[in-house]
């Protein structure tokens, strides 16, 4: 990318809103090196913890990250969680804005053993505990909507985004003239229309085109792109195709496939969110679809080369695109 600098330095002016289900990623780091008597399992020797932000307030870190100002709307809870989950937030100069509530912050909880995850433990409530209205969601973004460059909705099927909330947002978005994006999980449906840009991954692809495949079958790239486009009328198109790089389409039609960059992968923990942070700071920035997923592709080449939830510097940025040229 030789254009790199000059894109990192309109990112480094901009400023976006996340709205979606924010939650606090735990890590137990540890050793196993003996059976429990008490059951067919590793006994975990504990050496550390770590925190950082997860889900939608991952998607805010890694736009920090890569040096724009952000804003995450979420449920942040009024419990030892959501304490370090606004703390880890404002360490990075995030703004935060927490929808009403009275239920628990989502924690996930990962057990590392020798750098390897043994387990995840989720904890969190029913969607219908951070559920939150039209009205109060229009009260609590309207400014800063405004305020933004782009709006970006991270769903993660917790309860945050709902199909009257999105189309609030939506409308609110469009009379600001802000581009608008949608990281969308379908195993709880959505309904939207004409956003700017939605990334599934290829599962959440099918699932969104309501197409089921026999196992093996290969991914029917223009037919998802064509009904995807058919439904949604999403100006930008990208799906992740994990190892096998980016799909990117326009108007329903199939314009290129971006290769992987990623040199070696530790862990895909949240890669997504920084893909999708990447891919609308650069629009956002001015770029065109190819160049975004570029910059996006190689910004997650990184965070796949990182154990546990990870973001991305312009100076890694840099050096990882150089090494590839």
């Amino acid at each position: 990318m030789k254009n790199l600098p000059a894109l990192l330095k309109k990112i480094s002016g901009l400023r976006l809103l996340v709205v979606g289900d924010v939650m606090l990623d735990r890590y137990i780091w540890g050793d196993a090196t003996r059976i429990s008597p008490e059951a067919p399992v590793p006994v975990i020797d504990i050496d550390r913890e770590t925190w950082t932000a997860g889900g939608a307030a991952n998607v805010a870190l890694n736009i920090a990250a890569l040096g724009a100002r952000c804003t995450v709307a979420g449920y942040i809870g009024h419990d030892d969680a959501g304490r370090k989950l606004a703390e880890t937030l404002h360490e990075k100069k995030i703004a935060t804005i927490s929808t009403p509530g009275t239920s628990q912050t989502i924690v996930k909880t990962r057990v590392l053993v020798q750098r390897q995850q043994l387990c995840r433990i989720d904890r969190e409530s029913p969607p219908a505990a951070y559920a939150v209205s039209p009205a109060a969601a229009e009260k609590l973004l309207r400014a800063a909507i405004r305020a933004s460059d782009a709006v970006i909705l991270s769903d993660y099927a917790k309860g945050i985004l709902s199909d009257e909330v999105i189309d609030r947002i939506t409308q609110l978005a469009r009379a600001a003239g802000k581009f608008i994006a949608l990281d969308p999980k379908p195993k709880r449906p959505l309904h939207f229309h004409g956003l700017d840009l939605i990334t599934p991954n290829k599962r959440e692809s099918l699932q969104l085109a309501g197409i089921e495949l026999p196992p093996h079958t290969p991914f029917p790239a223009a037919r998802v792109c064509a009904r995807l486009h058919e439904i949604y009328a999403t100006k930008h198109l990208v799906i992740t195709l994990g190892e096998d790089g980016m799909l990117l389409s326009a108007g329903g039609k199939i314009l290129q496939t971006i290769p992987t960059a990623a040199r070696e992968v530790f862990d895909v923990s949240g890669a997504g969110d920084t893909s999708l942070a990447a891919l609308v700071l650069a629009l956002a920035a001015g770029a065109s679809l190819e160049d975004a997923a570029h910059f996006a592709n190689a910004a997650s080449g990184v965070v796949v080369g990182k154990i546990g939830t990870a973001t991305v510097t312009p100076k890694e940025l840099k050096a990882y695109v150089a090494h590839e040229s």
